[in-house]
């Protein structure tokens, strides 16, 4: 596959592996977009997996609808279901970083019978997100989701001096050059940064869009290093978990985990995806 359609919009997608491979759709997040897991896929690949790693909505030249509404929680998880119809795959292991695991969550919340197995890279389930921003350092690591609400203003900053400031903020973070430039230059595409933004600026309709327990066989990693997610929001995620789950800490990475642990990431994520295997032929 190359492309697929969903709500009117074509996104581009990454098709990799032995096609006959268990299937691993890979989620990325914010600034990203597929090429988020290009140390990790070929991994997963030589595991004998094939993966899906569809550029989400707002990322996809053909998908960057108007309007936050366009990007709630419920709209861009219909776009993975889309995806699953398109390559006519019943379930998948589903694999999310950063908003891409908010959208694995919801996934496994909301339709467990398309979701073989569930893995949030760095993401915490968003219920235990919330209560943790209202008791802990949370709400201080997640303010700059507030400044994003401010229209226009954020994408003129960010993107001023060919997206200094972006870059800037990515490579202290410890991307890799080659992924900062791919990101840069592709928010700076017309529409983009805005598209990408407006994933943030509609958390106020989340209300709507409640992620409940998840049943599915889940893992959690979560690195030490994170500015953005802190450790009460990932130990409180069990809570929301009433299937076999696992967190696992990695030590002083960064928030990028795909990027910069994507070999252990990778182990991690096979070793799942062949114990829930196990599991079901028993």
């Amino acid at each position: 596959m190359q492309q697929f359609r969903n709500d009117g919009l074509t996104f581009d997608v990454r098709d990799g592996g032995p096609p006959d491979g268990e299937p691993v759709v890979l989620l990325h997040g914010f600034p990203q977009d597929s090429s988020a897991f290009d140390r990790m896929a070929p991994l997963l690949h030589a595991a004998g997996l094939r993966t899906l790693a569809p550029d989400q909505r707002g990322y996809s030249p053909g998908a960057r609808p108007r309007g936050r509404a366009a990007y709630r929680l419920r709209a861009v998880t219909g776009d993975v279901l889309a995806l699953l119809d398109a390559a006519g795959l019943e379930r998948a292991h589903v694999v999310g970083h950063d908003w891409g695991g908010a959208v694995a969550w919801a996934l496994g919340a909301w339709h467990p019978d398309r979701v073989r197995t569930l893995t949030s890279l760095s993401t915490p389930h968003p219920g235990a997100m919330t209560r943790a921003v209202l008791t802990s350092d949370q709400g201080v690591r997640s303010a700059y989701m507030a400044a994003f609400q401010v229209p226009v203003l954020p994408e003129r900053l960010l993107l001023a001096r060919d997206g200094a400031a972006l870059r800037g903020v990515l490579e202290t973070g410890g991307l890799p050059e080659d992924a900062v430039d791919r990101y840069v230059t592709r928010l700076r595409e017309p529409g983009a940064l805005s598209a990408a933004l407006a994933w943030y600026r509609a958390v106020p309709l989340a209300v709507r869009d409640a992620v409940g327990r998840v049943t599915v066989p889940t893992l959690h990693v979560w690195s030490t290093g994170d500015p953005f997610l802190g450790r009460t929001a990932t130990e409180r995620t069990r809570d929301h978990v009433t299937g076999p789950y696992r967190l696992e800490v990695l030590e002083d990475v960064p928030h990028w985990i795909p990027e910069l642990a994507a070999e252990r990431t990778a182990e991690l994520v096979v070793a799942h995806t062949r114990s829930a295997s196990r599991d079901s032929a028993r």
